[in-house]
């Protein structure tokens, strides 16, 4: 941040009073830590927590995101620290925008990321604007991610600390929301830092666990989630290699992603398999040797660009990308193939690319995130 000391802690030229931020509180430890060390530098706090999903169902649901349980430490730290805190129903937005494209990405043979699509269609999107709404200056999450002004404007980069990064979540982040958003964990180093300030200021959260799961698949049972809101979706099916030749059959296609290879139940083969492709059209599973996983071009869709030239004024864009979140960046070439789509070169091949996935792109050897897309199609 610039040293202007006109600028408060958020880069606004004014009195912390009178800067009314918007915290999107999820009930966690990160998102109230970012409240109240807000509200204890004498901004003008205003908490919001989304419920996403019927609250009877979600306070059985320990460890989800968004559980009633959640919305209650959300309300317990704004009452400890003294600022206004809401609940907002956004209840229908959310199956709309996320769960019923999950489960049919899962019908269609991808490999959806569902909380990429909660940031950038309800959080960065709906909680956004009602923010805006509110008369808020900006909206501050406890995400750990970067925000940096750049030559050009606000940037985004990767988190300090490369263990706690969600710059792989946050991708579609457009330039406008950009400007609006504030990251305040982003430069801690450890999540300890974290915890630290949670018991400094009292709350009860300090020592909540993180959550693991997807909020709306609390024990990690994709499958039983998508049977239940797509009846029929798990009808059995053929096990095939690549020449068609049957294998076994499965339990239904939903239950199989690409790269798995255990749990098929096609034992005494010569050579272990993995599932190379599903095609749900014939209900199949085919499966092929380790070799066959192996991707160099990914094609990607519905790109978000966070660079400081326009994304077509380049044939080739060096940078690295990352397939999975728990990968570390690779080095690629970015070939623009329209205003939002690229053809993806990886240097180095990769396995259990599937569509769904997202394709993030960053600076080759740096910090900054410059978006990305979504894989539309395997190969």
């Amino acid at each position: 941040m610039a040293l202007d000391t006109t600028l408060n802690s958020l880069g606004f030229a004014k009195p912390a009073s009178e800067t009314r931020v918007v915290v999107a509180m999820s009930g966690g430890v990160d998102s109230s830590v970012v409240a109240a060390e807000l509200a204890r530098e004498g901004y003008d706090v205003v908490g919001v927590t989304l419920q996403l999903y019927d609250h009877g169902a979600a306070l059985a649901k320990k460890g989800a995101c968004c559980a009633g349980r959640d919305i209650h430490d959300a309300r317990r730290v704004a009452e400890a620290m003294g600022f206004p805190h809401y609940v907002l129903d956004y209840e229908n937005t959310f199956r709309e925008a996320v769960i019923d494209e999950f489960a049919d990405a899962y019908l269609g043979g991808a490999t959806p990321v569902p909380c990429i699509r909660c940031n950038e269609r309800v959080k960065f999107r709906d909680l956004l604007e009602t923010a805006r709404d509110l008369d808020a200056d900006c909206m501050a999450t406890g995400h750990y991610i970067q925000r940096r002004m750049g030559p050009a404007g606000p940037e985004l980069h990767m988190a300090a600390d490369s263990a706690r990064d969600q710059s792989y979540f946050l991708f579609s982040t457009t330039a406008e929301q950009l400007a609006y958003l504030r990251f305040p964990l982003g430069h801690l180093r450890t999540k300890a830092e974290t915890r630290a300030l949670a018991a400094r200021h009292g709350l009860a959260v300090a020592d909540k666990p993180d959550s693991q799961d997807i909020c709306f698949v609390p024990n990690g049972d994709y499958a039983a989630v998508i049977e239940k809101l797509r009846p029929g979706a798990a009808d059995p099916g053929e096990i095939v290699d690549m020449q068609g030749r049957v294998l076994g059959s499965h339990r239904g296609v939903i239950h199989y992603t690409i790269g798995q290879r255990r749990g098929l139940g096609i034992g005494g083969l010569s050579e272990p398999l993995y599932v190379v492709k599903l095609d749900t059209q014939a209900r199949r599973v085919i499966v092929g040797p380790k070799e066959a996983l192996s991707t160099r071009i990914v094609p990607v869709r519905e790109i978000n660009w966070l660079g400081d030239e326009a994304f077509q004024s380049r044939a080739e864009w060096p940078l690295s990308v990352r397939i999975r979140s728990t990968r570390p960046p690779r080095e690629a070439i970015i070939r623009p193939t329209g205003p939002d789509s690229a053809e993806v070169e990886l240097l180095v091949p990769e396995d259990g690319v599937s569509p769904g996935q997202a394709c993030v792109f960053y600076e080759s050897g740096g910090s900054r995130v410059f978006g990305g897309g979504w894989i539309w199609r395997g190969y």
